[in-house]
C-alpha cells in the first residue's frame, strides 16, 4: 500500500516515515511563513520545493540544484489522462473581501 504522501528528492523518493515528518514540517511552516517555498526549502538543505500530484496523492517535490519557482496551485507530476491538478490554491489566494455585512470601520 503506498503512503498519502510522498517526496521527491531530486526523483528519488524518501521512505514514508520521513516523507511524513517533511510533511509536517512543510505545513507548519507554509501557516506562519504563507507562501514562502524558498525559505522552506533554504531551511531544509534544498535549493527548492514544490507542491505536487502525483496519481492523485499530494507529492513535494524537493530539489539539491533546481531553482525555485514562485508559488503555484499544486500540478501533476507527470501528465496523465484525466488527471486533475490538485492543489489548495483557494488557501493561498489574495485577501478576502470585507464581509462585515455593510459596517464601515470609522478612524
Amino acid at each position: 500500500m503506498r503512503a498519502n504522501l510522498a517526496v521527491l528528492v531530486d526523483g528519488v523518493a524518501l521512505p514514508d516515515d520521513q516523507a511524513r515528518e517533511l510533511w509536517e514540517r512543510f505545513s507548519t511552516w507554509m501557516e506562519e511563513h504563507r507562501g514562502d517555498l524558498a525559505g522552506f526549502a533554504a531551511r531544509e538543505g534544498f535549493a527548492s520545493i514544490h507542491p505536487g500530484v502525483d496519481g492523485g496523492r499530494p507529492v513535494l517535490l524537493a530539489s539539491k540544484t533546481a531553482a525555485q519557482r514562485p508559488y503555484a496551485p499544486a500540478t501533476p507530476v507527470a501528465s496523465r489522462p484525466g488527471g486533475g491538478s490538485g492543489g489548495s490554491a483557494g488557501r493561498h489566494e489574495g485577501p478576502r473581501r470585507d464581509r462585515s455585512g455593510g459596517r464601515k470601520s470609522r478612524k
